[in-house]
């Protein structure tokens, strides 16, 4: 039987205000907090807003990357065919490599672990690295990404963290990164020209009807 699929798992401004402040606990990819896992073996990331947030004294960072834990690094891209993260966790689309390698069992059991370990370590918000197949929270590969087409929707493990009840923000959220490193830091002023992923110009051309 399939399951619900999660929505308004991304916090207002207002669910930002409430959330506690020391400690802010938070759930990153790995990949974009400093930890060299990517698919080549690299880290993601970049100067700014969330590298200072999770530098706060006050912030407890939980890192992990579910496609490495199951694969290791370097390794293959690859991409949720038939569906979304949804529909791979209730059996009905596949997660595979760029060479046809079938990966859905290994990043579901990963999807697993992560909500198991956010519950475990009773984080606040999730931070995940957007259109990946295991991490992407609001937009995805629509299959190969060689062929370019992108879809709204959620990674397996952004999905299974929704359907635990996780709030969850993209990495390309940086209104939402200003207000909650804000919210930790009450000296920071929020950029007020920083925008959310649906907000930005490339969003809004890729989905106009969204």
């Amino acid at each position: 039987m399939s399951g619900p699929r999660a929505v308004d798992f991304r916090p207002t401004s207002e669910d930002i205000a409430a959330l506690p402040v020391d400690p802010l606990r938070l759930l990153v990819s790995a990949c974009i907090a400093g930890v060299a896992c990517a698919n080549d073996g690299d880290s993601r990331t970049q100067p700014g807003t969330l590298v200072e947030l999770l530098s706060l004294a006050t912030v407890e960072v939980t890192r992990y990357c579910p496609e490495h834990e199951a694969f290791g690094s370097p390794r293959e891209l690859c991409d949720i065919v038939g569906g979304d993260g949804f529909d791979v966790l209730d059996g009905l689309a596949r997660v595979l490599t760029a060479s046809g390698v079938d990966w859905t069992a290994g990043l579901v059991d990963s999807a697993a672990r992560m909500v198991e370990l956010a519950r475990r370590s009773r984080v606040d918000v999730a931070i995940l690295m957007d259109t990946s197949a295991a991490c992407g929270s609001q937009v995805i590969y629509d299959g190969d990404r060689s062929l370019g087409r992108r879809v709204p929707g959620q990674g397996v493990c952004a999905a299974a963290l929704a359907r635990a009840g996780v709030w969850i923000i993209s990495h390309r959220d940086f209104r939402s990164l200003e207000v909650l490193r804000s919210r930790v830091d009450p000296s920071h002023e929020p950029d007020p020209d920083a925008l959310d992923y649906p907000e930005t110009e490339w969003y809004r051309r890729l989905f106009p009807s969204r």
